[in-house]
């Protein structure tokens, strides 16, 4: 039995759930991995310089054993994220430690402990086996996946699963993710693929969409409502494409933050009409390495009220960090609510706390989705109401290539990748869905 038997099955109308339960799966398939024994190959290197098209691999692996609460699945396709990225370069730190005390957790998870990491935190797919205990899901399934991978034996994530103690993120802090042939999940990160969306597609919204649907629509993070002004930084990006989808669509004002002519276009053709480019309009926030300019603060937030009629931000959709976190604590209302769930220009926020106390400011630390959380807003994606941000698709061979664009931010949206799909296009199950929304759904594609 090889990959091309069970491709052959998903690709075929006639196939039945029992006929996937009757594959026999492959003793190996193809995956991208990371390998324990380079992770000083860029010792020395500048962040910049990193190259992941020489540390991430091709590797034939061996199929891992199905667990209780588990499920193998066939992956159709997948897509690149800063995680995939961070691991390919192996910074902060190398994420065999991850796997290394994943490992030490209990016989089963020490699988997970292995000299390669085969990484990816998306997928959209099929089931092939199930494990004991999953009775929600079947062999032929088509399915995504949300990339939470929690054990909830600590009363800790019973009201909330991303407090559990031992949460994780599959594919990047456990083994066996989606940048591959076939995928090991845990059964309660599958969700049902949406059917107006081909394979790659659907791999695409997975972790930005449940990150962003977190941060800014849940009572886990801003608990957006209508009206709001919600400044959002990176508007056109992976992340804030789907801020700037959530805000329009829930009925909130985006002012939304890009460093080009060309991103703004895209900021608008979502339907935004307050859009400030940050380069064109020069705002430095810092004078040098250690000292913020209150100055560009406040030019800033003389903009926001141009475009606002005079209104502050009531929520801030936070991910630069370092460069951009003075600035969205000042501009913020009084009262009002910064939402962070990441530091890509560096962990080390400053601001004047002034502004925070006095004002009655909250910021709330936000990291992924819950399952509930990520069922949502696959959920809306499903319903046409969000639309995926693809606008770049490779081959699992060449997804060194595509974390190495998204590493020197060569990118726009969201950038797929291939695994067991022959091409472009394929899966999709409701063409008159589609036709409603192709324009939308293509909207990055056509950059």
């Amino acid at each position: 039995m090889t990959v091309k038997d069970i491709l052959d099955a998903i690709q075929s109308p006639e196939s039945t759930s029992a006929d996937f339960a009757a594959l026999e799966l492959p003793e190996s398939y193809r995956a991208m991995t990371v390998h324990k024994d380079e992770t000083e190959m860029f010792a020395g290197m500048q962040t910049r310089e990193k190259d992941p098209r020489k540390s991430l691999h091709l590797d034939e692996v061996p199929l891992p054993e199905l667990g209780p609460g588990e499920a193998l699945v066939a992956v159709m396709a997948s897509s690149v994220n800063y995680n995939s990225v961070w691991t390919s370069i192996f910074e902060p730190l190398s994420t065999f430690g991850f796997l290394e005390r994943y490992g030490r957790l209990s016989e089963l998870t020490k699988r997970h402990d292995l000299p390669y990491h085969i990484i990816g935190s998306d997928l959209a797919g099929v089931v092939l086996r199930t494990g004991p205990g999953v009775n929600a899901w079947k062999p032929g399934d088509e399915v995504v996946a949300h990339c939470l991978s929690v054990e909830l034996e600590s009363s800790d994530g019973h009201n909330d699963t991303m407090l559990d103690p031992e949460q994780r993120i599959w594919g990047f802090e456990t083994n066996f993710g989606g940048l591959a042939e076939i995928a090991l999940v845990k059964s309660n990160q599958l969700m049902p693929k949406p059917g107006h969306l081909s394979w790659e597609e659907a791999a695409a919204p997975g972790l930005v969409n449940s990150t962003a649907y977190r941060q800014l629509v849940s009572r886990n993070g801003a608990g957006m409502k209508q009206g709001d002004n919600v400044l959002i930084w990176g508007a056109s990006g992976g992340l804030g494409s789907y801020a700037t989808q959530f805000a329009l669509a829930g009925g909130a004002n985006p002012i939304c933050v890009v460093s080009s002519p060309e991103k703004a276009d895209i900021c608008r053709s979502m339907g935004a009409e307050n859009v400030i480019d940050r380069n064109a309009e020069g705002y430095r926030f810092w004078k040098d390495e250690q000292t913020q300019d209150p100055k560009e603060w406040k030019r800033f937030g003389k903009r926001i009220r141009e475009l606002t009629g005079g209104e502050d931000i009531d929520i801030v959709f936070e991910h630069p960090g370092r460069e951009t976190f003075g600035a969205s604590v000042f501009v913020t209302r009084k009262g009002g609510t910064i939402t962070t769930c990441a530091s890509t220009s560096g962990y080390m926020h400053e601001y004047d706390n002034r502004y925070l106390w006095m004002s009655l400011k909250r910021i709330i630390g936000s990291h992924f989705a819950n399952y509930r959380e990520a069922w949502e807003a696959n959920r809306l994606i499903a319903k046409g109401k969000i639309h995926p941000t693809l606008s770049k698709v490779y081959s699992l061979e060449d997804t060194g290539q595509a974390a190495y664009d998204v590493h020197r931010n060569l990118h726009q949206g969201k950038v797929g990748v291939l695994c067991l799909a022959p091409e472009e296009g394929l899966g999709v199950r409701d063409e008159e869905l589609r036709a409603q929304h192709v324009d939308a759904i293509n909207r990055f594609r056509n950059i």
